[in-house]
Order: structure tokens, then C-alpha cells, then sequence
């Protein structure tokens, strides 16, 4: 898996601040420049959950070497915009099964993981010969599994990773899309520390735990300080 921040809203925030300010006061928009005062009204805005102003701020990201399963699981979030590696176009072909993601957990069970790279093989050869037979693209893609490999493209506003982050940094949340949302929560909070302030898991935001079945290592304060 390789993520890149391709572009964000610059000075985003001083922006978000701005933005607060005129919710609360009588004059027009104006510029921020004090850091005292930025960290003072976004610090504000974030104990009082007024979050409406955060979505002013937005990430782009590209996203390499994910599996459709975690591809089916980001497109949940729907206040976000998306641009996915097409099968119908992109012919599908891999190299020593780097176009298929393996679990660890099958990778350790050498029995299972030959069965499996026996069955991807099978699969692979059945697609060519269903490409050979001049079946298009589009339609051979129908026997590829949720391991195939795909690249995407996404952006979302601050107000949107804040709440990606609370399902998808939680330890309940599923290792290939926890993996990233984590990296990512990385990348942002060294960007724009106020704007991400306590993000993460919803057992370090609200000190409660959403799950049916709590995990048995919740997050800390001290994890997610900068």
C-alpha cells in the first residue's frame, strides 16, 4: 500500500478559523494571522462539535496497491469523491501474485496460502482464456475475487476524515482499511494539527467505546499527540 497527500487546501487552518469567526461576530471574513487566536477559536470549535466549518478544509490522496474489499469499504463514505482504477479498461495481469492481497493470516498457514495461490492462478488463467475467446474486458472482470489489486484517487474535507477516522482507526475496524486510515491520519495531522485535534477512534474523542464488543486495547490520549 502506498499513500500520497497530492494536494490539500493551504493555510486551511486559518481558513477554518476564518470561517468559525463569522459565525460569532458582526464583521465581514477576514484573515487570521495570529496563531494564538487560530488555535484558540478551533480549539473552541472542536469542544463544541461545530464542525460545519471544518469541511472548508479538504485532502486529496492517491491510494496504490489496496484490495476491492477495502475499496467496497471507503465508498461508504459517500462525503467524499472518488476515482477508481477501472476494470472494464484496465486489463488485469499480475506478477508473482502482486496484484492480489494476502491476509497474514493465511499468508502463516502455508497449507491454506498454496491453496489459495493455486486457486488465483486458476482464476488468472481462466480470465485470459475468456479474453482470448474476445470476451471483453468488462465482462471477464465478473470471476476476479475481492483480492485483486486496484489504485484510487480520493478527497475529503476535514469535517469527513474526522468521522472516517472514528470508525476506521478503531481496532474493530478491518485491518486493510485500518492500516490506512491510521497512515493517513499521519499525514493530515502533520498538515493541520488543529483541524485534526483528537481524532481518531471514537474510545479517545468521546472516551466511550461504540463497538458491541469493546476491543481489549483502546486508544490513549497519548497516542494520538503530535
Amino acid at each position: 500500500m502506498k499513500i500520497k497527500l497530492l494536494n490539500f487546501t493551504k493555510r486551511s487552518e486559518e481558513l477554518c478559523a476564518s470561517a468559525a469567526h463569522v459565525c460569532y461576530s458582526d464583521s465581514k471574513i477576514s484573515k487570521l494571522n495570529e496563531r494564538s487566536r487560530i488555535v484558540k477559536i478551533l480549539n473552541t470549535v472542536i469542544r463544541n462539535k461545530h464542525y460545519s466549518v471544518l469541511e472548508h478544509a479538504s485532502f486529496t490522496f492517491s491510494v496504490d496497491g489496496v484490495s476491492r474489499t477495502l475499496l467496497a469499504q471507503l465508498t461508504r463514505h459517500r462525503l467524499a469523491s472518488f476515482s477508481v482504477q477501472s476494470q472494464r479498461y484496465v486489463k488485469f495481469t499480475r506478477n508473482k501474485y502482486n496484484k492480489f492481497i494476502i491476509p497474514k493470516t493465511i499468508k502463516k498457514n502455508k497449507l491454506m496460502l498454496n491453496k489459495c495461490y493455486s486457486l488465483l492462478n486458476k482464476v488468472v488463467g481462466l480470465y485470459n482464456e475468456l479474453l482470448e475467446q474476445n470476451i471483453s474486458i468488462e465482462d471477464a472482470r465478473y470471476i476476479l475475487p475481492n483480492a485483486s489489486v486496484t489504485n484510487i484517487v480520493f478527497t475529503m474535507n476535514a469535517r469527513e476524515l474526522r468521522h472516517f477516522f472514528s470508525l476506521r482507526c478503531c481496532n474493530k475496524a478491518q485491518w486493510e482499511i485500518r492500516n490506512m486510515a491510521c497512515k493517513i491520519l499521519k499525514i493530515v495531522k502533520l498538515k493541520a494539527p488543529l483541524l485534526f485535534l483528537l481524532s481518531g477512534p471514537t474510545c479517545v474523542r468521546a472516551e466511550i467505546c461504540q463497538e458491541l464488543i469493546p476491543c481489549k486495547s483502546p486508544w490513549t490520549r497519548e497516542r494520538i499527540t503530535i
